[in-house]
């Protein structure tokens, strides 16, 4: 009798997935357990009012109280606030305005380059120009000035975030759809003379995509920084609404003292983007398990 043997493990996670490091059924878990952090995230961003046990702009305790006291799990800051509601929701509106930027650059970037790849020439060329202004130009040097020109405002914010978002999604996606076309059952679709929109939607973009959603599940992390950044710097929603950024900010002044005021909305928005790398490194090793 034969000995079978074994079949060999996948290859390990890439990344931050390493955190995950569990082998099962083809080493997926990890993958699973990130996403599985990214939907609860997104749950308890979604019901944040509901989780917040007082309102974050309203003294509800006595001043300074320490992490752990009664009623108040992360303390309290300079006016008796509660930090825990402000923790809460201010994570409700870095993680749900950064999937909206992500999302919002994302359609705009595949509509630019899906258009460039396809057109070529005089039109290629003029779209990728443009993209590479806004490339060469550096990104939050330009959403602070955007940001700064609007004035302060959540909304605001969001676009100036979004303006510099797009260019890097028109250049994957463009390089992704001349590939494509170059490929021979492409070639032959338009030599049988089916139209330009009917090969862009059956066989350019379900290939672009994959490449798409794994660039942009990345760049999640990297817009809640740049969003905390802003909001550090006064550019977000104005006093006294829930921000971690204007939070952490706000609080430096008494991180000897009172160190909790200014630390747990930065350990908030830590958790933010490292949840949102994991999740990110998860959908690019499904995908690519998957092609």
């Amino acid at each position: 009798m034969t000995a079978t043997s074994a079949e060999p493990a996948g290859p390990p996670a890439r990344g931050p997935a390493r955190l995950f490091a569990v082998r099962l059924g083809g080493g997926e878990l990890p993958a699973y357990v990130a996403l599985g952090l990214v939907a609860v995230l997104t749950i308890v961003a979604v019901a944040a009012p509901l989780i917040a046990p007082y309102n974050p702009v309203q003294p509800t305790g006595d001043i300074y109280l320490p992490p752990g006291s009664a009623g108040h799990i992360l303390g309290t800051d300079a006016i008796g606030r509660d930090i825990f509601s402000r923790v809460v929701l201010g994570a409700r509106t870095s993680w749900l305005v950064s999937l909206g930027v992500v999302a919002l650059g994302l359609a705009f970037g595949a509509l630019v380059g899906t258009i460039a790849g396809a057109a070529g020439g005089v039109v290629d060329a003029v779209l990728m120009r443009v993209t590479d202004m806004f490339l060469a130009l550096p990104a939050v040097l330009v959403a602070i000035a955007v940001a700064a020109a609007l004035g302060p405002g959540l909304l605001h914010t969001f676009w100036a975030i979004s303006v510099v978002w797009w260019p890097y999604y028109a250049r994957i996606v463009r390089g992704e759809v001349r590939a494509l076309a170059a490929r021979p059952h492409v070639e032959a679709a338009r030599m049988a003379g089916v139209g330009r929109l009917r090969i862009m939607g059956r066989h350019l973009l379900p290939g672009v995509f994959p490449t798409a959603i794994v660039s942009a599940s990345l760049d999640v992390g990297n817009v809640v920084l740049t969003l905390a950044s802003l909001s550090f710097l006064g550019l977000g929603q104005p006093a006294p609404a829930p921000e971690l950024g204007a939070d952490t900010a706000n609080g430096l002044s008494s991180l000897l003292s009172y160190y909790w005021i200014p630390v747990m909305p930065g350990l908030a928005v830590t958790v933010l983007s490292l949840v949102a790398n994991l999740g990110g490194d998860a959908v690019r090793t499904l995908i690519t398990r998957r092609r």
